[in-house]
């Protein structure tokens, strides 16, 4: 079953190359959404794909950038199926 995840990262999560990164590892796992930077300095995901595919997805972005986050806000829901690849939105 499909789900989505709409995440907030806090801590030094900007300039850091955190959107690529999650970017690069969306697409290699075939989750579907968006990430943005926010003026406030914490960087928003909204991710979309079958759940072990998208906790998979999550833990790999807090391995490869665990020393940068401080806290992180996960809200999970139904997938829309509103997203067919996974972009970084500006």
């Amino acid at each position: 079953m499909k789900k989505f995840a709409h995440v907030y990262y806090s801590g030094r999560v900007q300039g850091i190359g955190f959107r690529f990164t999650a970017q690069r590892i969306a697409e290699e796992l075939g989750v579907c959404g968006w990430v943005k930077n926010l003026d406030d300095g914490r960087v928003e995901i909204l991710a979309q794909a079958g759940e072990d595919k998208l906790k998979d997805f999550l833990a790999q972005i807090n391995s490869a950038l665990s020393s940068y986050i401080q806290d992180i806000q996960t809200d999970w829901g139904p997938a829309t199926g509103e997203f067919r690849n996974f972009g970084v939105r500006f």
